[in-house]
């Protein structure tokens, strides 16, 4: 029996390791007043917000601070199971996901903001079952840093031996953290890449389907959705067909982008067609509210060329060049026949005459 190659072995280590952490790192979002819980088998335990003077049941941190400022805050982390737990405490960035959820990068990643300006006092925390810590944190913001939105999260990991030797399975389960660096905050949203595609129809009067492909692009420094509006038309705006409601876009970091492809039906193939794209920015203050902000659009242009509509008309136009040729044809030889007549009507004549003289 051959031994698993250990290069082999490392890299589905390292592969199922990253897999189970993304999967943990969903518990980030959607926390509600209830702490979130993790549980398999005899392991089990849970992190909720401590109640202080930012409040009680929190369902994430936010906080607003001034470039050089600091907060300080806690993390309560309760064993609910019947073993003793050895858990990690580390702060990471977050990033949105391509299913518009919030994650966060490994305890291995490059972390540039919130995973390196939270600090918790201690990097690991030892419970026995029943037990519950609180596990204080400082947010230290630079004197340098940019004003504008960061998204991160705090995190409790542990990290256990898999099934397979050499696999190591790691659980997280953390609370978002939201950071509003003070200073001007210039929230933007760009349409990119706008593209519209036509698929036709075998009815040469009806109408087709269009493709409009974008991407939303946070050009801004404060976190942005985007309710979303699409419509196709042709020249001078005429034959108007509208996408539809569309569900709004996800939160984006500054910087973050979003790949919109959106169907829109009833299409008139109007030869040139122009797709356009209208966002409305949304931006969530420190409160919760969500503001609409002035309005983005792009245009783009397309093409949706009848080719059955054509087909049928050249066919058409060459069955009557057909009957017109034919047509031409026929009376031409009609013609033909009524000369030769005449003609030979002629010459009988004059025979018939020369006859009679002699």
């Amino acid at each position: 029996m051959h031994s698993p190659d250990p290069r082999r072995r490392s890299a589905t280590a390292r592969l199922l390791t990253v897999a189970l952490t993304l999967l943990g790192a969903l518990a980030l979002v959607g926390l509600g007043a209830d702490p979130a819980l993790a549980a398999e088998g005899d392991v089990a335990w849970t992190v909720r917000t401590a109640s202080n003077s930012y409040g009680a049941d929190r369902s994430s941190y936010s906080y607003a601070v001034n470039p050089g400022g600091t907060v300080e805050d806690a993390l309560v982390v309760a064993n609910r199971g019947t073993a003793p737990l050895d858990l990690a405490v580390y702060a990471a960035d977050g990033f949105t996901t391509g299913a518009g959820q919030l994650d966060l990068l490994p305890k291995d990643g490059k972390s540039v903001a919130v995973g390196v300006w939270v600090h918790a006092d201690r990097g690991n925390v030892v419970l026995k079952p029943g037990e519950s810590v609180q596990v204080p944190f400082k947010v230290t913001v630079p004197a340098n840093a940019t004003p504008g939105d960061y998204v991160g999260g705090i995190v409790s990991s542990l990290t256990q031996s898999g099934d397979a030797a050499g696999i190591n399975v790691d659980r997280r389960l953390g609370i978002r953290v939201k950071l509003r660096v003070g200073g001007e905050l210039k929230p933007s949203l760009a349409v990119e890449e706008l593209r519209v595609d036509y698929a036709g129809t075998a009815n040469p009067l009806g109408k087709g389907d269009a493709t409009v492909t974008y991407r939303i692009h946070n050009t801004g420094n404060a976190m942005l959705s985007a309710q979303q509006a699409v419509s196709v038309a042709g020249p001078f705006g005429w034959l108007r067909a509208e996408a539809g409601q569309l569900a709004p876009s996800p939160q984006l970091l500054p910087g973050e982008s979003w790949e919109v492809s959106v169907p829109v039906h009833g299409v008139a193939p109007t030869v040139g067609l122009t797709a356009t794209v209208t966002l409305t920015p949304l931006l969530v203050d420190a409160s919760g509210t969500t503001s609409p902000l002035a309005q983005v659009e792009a245009t783009a242009g397309g093409w949706a060329v009848p080719w059955t509509l054509l087909l049928l008309i050249v066919v058409l136009v060459a069955v009557a060049v057909g009957v017109r040729v034919l047509s031409h044809r026929g009376r031409a030889q009609r013609k033909q026949r009524e000369d030769a007549r005449v003609q030979e009507a002629v010459e009988q004549a004059l025979r018939d005459k020369e006859t009679d003289e002699s």
